[in-house]
């Protein structure tokens, strides 16, 4: 695949590009800002070089909001920051609990649109470290057919501090910001299995994940961050290439004919093409495996040909297979598959030598599982921006 496509699909994100991080009262949001962007705009300031260091462990490590708390800078240079920046985060919209621990919360950004980030606990009992389920878009550019985002148009891409930002509020919201007292991180892993197609906003949500795993701010492993993508092959091998976090492909079927149907981004990039950018993905190995989701729907992806056939169209990657029963939303055109089907589908898979867990459906009392996710933004006309 020739960088002229790449270079197409960076044209097209410019054009739902997110809002400046200037505000209103003329401040600027430093949230979302690299190490050399903050350092700049405080040189700029009138502040020294070496404050840029100080501001940025307090943004991302110790997670205040508040100028005043960061006790290793002098008043003044308190003041001057609070005069001209601020640390912002997504306003809650609403915070939804399941019964089963999951939480969900619609966020608000900025300009008044929003999107829904989900803290999902873990379920191992010596490891009770959650994922955050993070949105890189404002609805989706893809349509998806099982999905309920790909009812929602595309609004506009999601900016790096909004992306990071919606880690940081979930961090707020458990108060998980470690003090002097308790360095203990039970948010300490990342999804990108909200809502859009991370890939095609690669360059905010590289420049969010940079941040999250700066060894002075967030510091989260690689191996503690997943991008999921349902199959935009030049953007996974700069993926690969840039961030070489792990990978799980949104596959959904064995052949073309009905990955077209479930996955419309198959018509331009087909399974074999997918396939290939997989095998040739960085650091892929029996430690670090390649997830493949398949979502179960009842008579239609789910019969024992299909996993026989998926377990040939996988031979020799260093894989797992995630297996989703379908998670139902209003006006849905599909049903679960039947538990009978599902355990004959795993037993399949796993025979041919690849894990093929069961995903245990989370969140779906709030509509928080997945597939699930949605919103009521909307796209406005240029005029009225």
């Amino acid at each position: 695949m020739d960088g002229a496509d790449a270079a197409r699909i960076e044209a097209k994100a410019a054009a739902f590009a997110p809002p400046s991080s200037l505000r209103e009262d003329g401040r600027i949001d430093l949230v979302g800002l690299s190490r050399a962007e903050l350092e700049a705009l405080l040189v700029e300031a009138g502040m020294e070089r070496f404050r840029a260091r100080q501001v940025f462990h307090w943004i991302y490590f110790r997670g205040v909001t508040d100028f005043g708390r960061m006790s290793s800078i002098a008043r003044p240079a308190q003041a001057r920051l609070a005069e001209k920046f601020v640390i912002g985060r997504p306003g809650t919209v609403r915070d939804e609990r399941s019964a089963d621990g999951t939480r969900k919360w619609l966020l608000r950004f900025g300009d008044g649109q929003e999107a829904e980030t989900v803290y999902i606990p873990g379920t191992d009992a010596e490891d009770a470290r959650g994922a955050v389920c993070i949105s890189s878009q404002v609805g989706c550019t893809l349509t998806c057919r099982f999905c309920h985002t790909g009812t929602q148009p595309l609004v506009r891409n999601l900016g790096s501090g909004e992306i990071i930002g919606q880690f940081m509020a979930a961090r707020d919201a458990y108060g998980e910001w470690p003090t002097p007292q308790s360095e203990a991180r039970l948010l300490s892993n990342i999804v990108l299995m909200g809502m859009g197609e991370p890939l095609y906003n690669f360059e905010h949500v590289a420049a969010a994940m940079r941040l999250a795993m700066d060894a002075e701010g967030i510091a989260l492993s690689r191996r503690r961050i997943t991008l999921s993508t349902s199959g935009v092959v030049p953007m996974m091998d700069r993926c690969g290439a840039e961030l070489g976090v792990n990978l799980a492909v949104s596959l959904h079927a064995v052949n073309d004919a009905l990955r077209d149907r479930l996955v419309p981004l198959n018509r331009k990039y087909p399974i074999a093409e997918l396939i290939a950018a997989c095998r040739r993905y960085p650091g892929a190995s029996n430690a670090r495996r390649i997830t493949f989701e398949y979502v179960m729907l009842k008579g239609v992806n789910d019969s024992e040909a299909d996993a026989r056939a998926l377990v040939r169209l996988i031979a020799g990657l260093p894989a797992k297979v995630n297996l989703i029963p379908f998670n139902p939303w209003p006006g849905a055109p599909f049903e679960t598959s039947g538990e009978g089907a599902i355990r004959r589908f795993a037993a399949i898979v796993q025979d041919g030598g690849y894990a093929a867990p069961v995903r245990a459906p989370r969140g779906r009392d709030i509509l928080a599982a997945c597939g699930q996710l949605r919103t009521d933004s909307q796209r406005r006309r240029k005029s009225a921006a």
